[in-house]
């Protein structure tokens, strides 16, 4: 069992940036896939970021490529999404996501392929 925090979430201007951070407890998440999540209301839940647990692959979305950059720190157990050239439409609540899996290179996309989650943060920016 993963339990899954996000923090690091706030208001922030058009272009302006902001890390997100994901901490996991529980046990060690090393051999977790993790993933970015974000949902706007009334709309279903957007897949943002994907990365294997051995940092060897990496996928984005379209609309974040060049402007996000995933990363992890497993002796902290912790994952970052560090958020460059914000613009309004990255408004939304970010969910950070693990799933276990004993592939080092597999990464996941769908919401359905994570099994834990966090409660989220949420990120505003203004323009």
């Amino acid at each position: 069992q993963v339990q899954l925090a996000e923090s690091g979430g706030g208001l922030v201007q058009s272009g302006g940036s902001l890390r997100l951070s994901c901490a996991a407890s529980g046990r060690s998440f090393s051999s977790y896939a993790m993933g970015w999540f974000r949902q706007t209301p009334g709309k279903e839940r957007e897949f943002v970021v994907a990365d294997s647990w051995s940092g060897s692959r990496t996928y984005y979305a379209d609309s974040v490529k060049g402007r996000f950059t995933i990363s992890r720190d497993n002796a902290k157990n912790t994952v970052y999404l560090q958020m460059n050239s914000l613009k309004p439409e990255d408004t939304a609540l970010y969910y950070c996501a693990a799933t276990h899996t004993y592939s080092g290179s597999a990464v996941y996309m769908r919401y359905s392929d994570y099994h834990y989650w966090g409660q989220g943060t949420q990120v505003t920016v203004s323009s």
